[in-house]
């Protein structure tokens, strides 16, 4: 029995002891329920939680802990000379077992009888239900495959059994406790909290984990590079020489640059087109407008950026490149291209494209929360709908605004795909919008695409880009919190 069915036995149970629990509960004061500390709801979540969470807990437990047993076990049954084997050979030897086990499980009693008896039909039926094998069969990988079969679905059948009384044994206790005086609220309240606590500790955990990783990559970065070098160099250049010692120059400064240009770019088109469209769509369109033009700009932020690249590479790059070529030929009479088909201006154009939903949702949002008093007291006291949103709608709302455009500015900051087909991938110090750049993240996918080992600073460097990129967006995100704090004023 497969884990996914004692789930959802135990899952099952769980519904069954919350209706039965919640019945008992108004049986017991004679459906007088004015009587109960807790309401019958919470009796019957309290039964739910006793009948779900210790079977479900053991259950997960209990199959990694079974599946480990059983590795162990049928490890030890091969021969004395394949336990002496290099541990690499091992495992070798123990994915041959798995896939033979594996065949059997897939096989038909017919199939096995022929296999038992001919052996070396076994690599041909495993392959037919598409499981190759890389050797012939050993007669021993056949034996322990079988005792694997056997010991796996001896444990499963133990922990499903178990779990399954163990949720009984939880239902039951919590039908028993059922009375006027227990506090099932109180349980069911505390083990909220306590799962709050937990998933909090989780999201806290995990982004330690994240930046502990990126810093102690880092640090092996800087053990082989100059940190001054690689903060303040203004070449990028990561080459290497035979014998594995870097020749190369490892300089920021040219990729912050075209990460900051670009995402400049960016927001000077974005911004101005997504705060008027929010305007528009919180206080002069009509709700048939509003309901049909929102979705259409929401679209917009649901297409994936390969998209977006694809869209710049294909139609704005060469637009842009032919327009300038055809202008600045009709001004001069020399009709060469002063804008690159992958250049700062591509990019930042379709990426604002993208940003442009964005702005203008969280800045609806936020308009639309200003308080309609204050709305109807500047137009009662004679105020037209313009000078409502510029003198009073707008100073009210401008710390969320600007709190929403710092985000956006983070996740323009934080792009790839667009820039990789927009921008290219030249690492150019230079300050021309014509012209292509790269940035943060761009580098960050180059240096850990191909074969490349992680104990080089060609490798390592991307860790450093990496932590040097989170800095960058955190101090973006906390300043945007810090303003909208700052200025943020209490409505009554």
């Amino acid at each position: 029995m497969g884990s996914a069915s004692v789930f959802l036995i135990i899952l099952i149970i769980g519904v069954v002891a919350y209706f039965l629990t919640r019945a008992r509960s108004s049986a017991v004061v004679n459906g007088d329920v004015r009587k109960l500390h807790s309401r019958p709801a919470y009796f019957g979540s309290h039964a739910a939680i006793w009948a779900i969470l210790p079977a479900a807990i053991f259950l997960v437990v209990a199959s990694g802990v079974g599946s480990d047993l059983v590795e162990r076990s049928v490890r030890g049954s091969l021969p004395a000379e394949h336990l002496a084997k290099p541990v690499n050979e091992q495992n070798v030897i123990y994915g041959l077992v798995r896939t033979i086990a594996a065949g059997y499980e897939r096989m038909t009693p017919d199939e096995v009888t022929a296999v038992d008896a001919d052996l070396t039909k076994l690599r041909a039926t495993l392959g037919s239900k598409g499981l190759p094998l890389a050797q012939d069969p050993q007669p021993f990988m056949v034996e322990a495959a079988k005792l694997l079969n056997s010991e796996t679905a001896t444990t499963k059948w133990g922990i499903a059994i178990v779990s399954i009384l163990l949720s009984l044994a939880g239902a039951a206790y919590s039908y028993t406790r059922v009375s006027e005086t227990f506090r099932a609220r109180n349980n069911v309240e505390r083990f909220m909290l306590w799962t709050l606590i937990i998933c909090s500790t989780i999201a806290i955990l995990t982004t330690f984990g994240i930046v502990g990783s990126l810093i102690s990559e880092t640090a092996r970065f800087f053990g082989e590079v100059s940190p001054f070098n690689f903060f303040f160099g203004t070449v990028w250049d990561p080459r290497f020489g035979t014998s594995g010692s870097s020749v190369g120059q490892f300089g920021l400064i040219p990729l912050l640059l075209g990460t900051l240009y670009i995402a400049l770019v960016a927001m000077l088109i974005a911004v101005p087109i997504g705060l008027f469209a929010a305007i528009y769509m919180a206080e002069y369109a009509s709700r048939q407008v509003r309901s049909i033009v929102k979705p259409l700009l929401e679209i917009l932020a649901g297409i994936p950026t390969i998209v977006y690249g694809f869209f710049a590479l294909i139609t704005i790059g060469p637009f842009f490149r032919d327009f300038s070529a055809g202008l600045w030929g009709a001004l001069s009479g020399n009709y060469t291209n002063f804008i690159e088909a992958q250049s700062v201006l591509t990019a930042g154009f379709v990426m604002s494209i993208r940003l442009i939903p964005f702005v203008s949702s969280l800045s609806d949002d936020i308009i639309t929360a200003v308080p309609r008093a204050m709305r109807d007291g500047s137009l009662g006291l004679g105020a037209t709908r313009s000078e409502t949103m510029k003198r009073v709608i707008l100073p009210a709302a401008l710390p969320g605004i600007m709190g929403a455009l710092l985000l956006t500015g983070s996740r323009a900051i934080g792009e790839t795909m667009i820039v990789v087909l927009a921008a290219g991938v030249a690492a150019n110090l230079q300050f021309s919008p014509f012209e292509p750049m790269t940035t943060i993240t761009v580098k960050i996918v180059n240096q850990l695409t191909g074969d490349l080992e992680f104990n080089s600073p060609q490798t390592l460097v991307a860790f450093a880009l990496g932590i040097t990129l989170f800095v960058l967006t955190l101090l973006m995100n906390v300043y945007a919190l810090y303003i909208v704090r700052k200025y943020r004023e209490q409505y009554e």
